[in-house]
């Protein structure tokens, strides 16, 4: 019997219900060209073997890695041993599925991770902390709108799908869970030019979330460029759609601003 270990936050998905409900709405074809994230011990790896031709899995548990390579033919399971965040997924081909139960002391480094790739992915469908999903689906002037929600919106088309609560695991974590699906925005769609320079806007302004953003954006827009955009310089980050990111960073990039 596998035991859980803190270092690597494992929870294993148990409740056949729930995972019955995950595999419906990921929808596996056999051809599918998918990745899944920390197998663990296979709530998810069985049901889409019996699907899929083929199926890559990526973990950092040795133990785990012993039990696949046992428990799984390996011209059925292509096991990429180490840490999700060194994987170059550009090696697995495209176009890619990804899907997983994230480990979630490293969720938003993973998504960030993910982002980089996603002109190589169809989409990707992942098990999180319920208060992580809520914050990258959020609407602006919600309290859960946040500097995740403004960078994963950009590249991302994002839906809750499911709760799924604490007993459906084991050990049972002390928070909620839920599935969110991410289907990469084609890139004509993509709206920011300088992803840097976005990004560090984006941060700025979050940094201090209950200043305006005359206080946070100061290094960037004077009151002159806020009117010139028609954004108020007395609002706050929270209140600004990510079409109103995208507009400073390229009016920035054209008037300049400190990076």
């Amino acid at each position: 019997m596998h035991k859980a270990k803190k270092k690597f936050g494992q929870n294993f998905l148990v409740d056949e219900s729930i995972i019955a409900d995950i595999i419906s709405a990921i929808a596996p074809a056999p051809d599918d060209n998918m990745v899944e994230i920390g197998p663990g011990l296979g709530a998810l790896t069985r049901p889409l073997l019996k699907r899929l031709k083929q199926l890559h899995v990526v973990e950092i548990d040795r133990d785990i890695i012993a039990r696949l390579k046992t428990d799984y033919p390996q011209d059925k399971l292509v096991i990429h041993e180490g840490d999700a965040l060194k994987l170059d997924f550009a090696t697995l081909g495209a176009p890619l599925r990804i899907v997983g139960n994230l480990p979630y002391n490293i969720s938003s480094p993973l998504l960030f991770h993910f982002a980089a790739y996603a002109e190589r992915i169809t989409d990707m469908h992942f098990m999180l902390q319920n208060e992580v999903v809520e914050r990258m689906v959020a609407e602006p002037s919600t309290p859960a709108y946040g500097r995740l929600s403004v960078m994963l919106q950009y590249r991302f088309y994002m839906e809750k799908l499911l709760d799924v609560p604490p007993q459906s695991f084991r050990p049972a974590p002390k928070v909620d869970s839920a599935i969110v699906r991410m289907i990469p925005l084609p890139a004509e769609q993509n709206i920011v030019g300088n992803e840097k320079l976005y990004a560090a806007i984006v941060s700025a302004a979050f940094g201090q979330r209950r200043k305006t953003l005359r206080n946070t954006l100061r290094d960037y827009l004077d009151e002159a460029g806020f009117a010139q955009l028609g954004i108020s310089s007395q609002a706050r980050a929270e209140n600004l759609s990510v079409a109103e990111f995208a507009r400073i960073a390229a009016h920035v990039a054209v008037y300049g601003g400190k990076v």
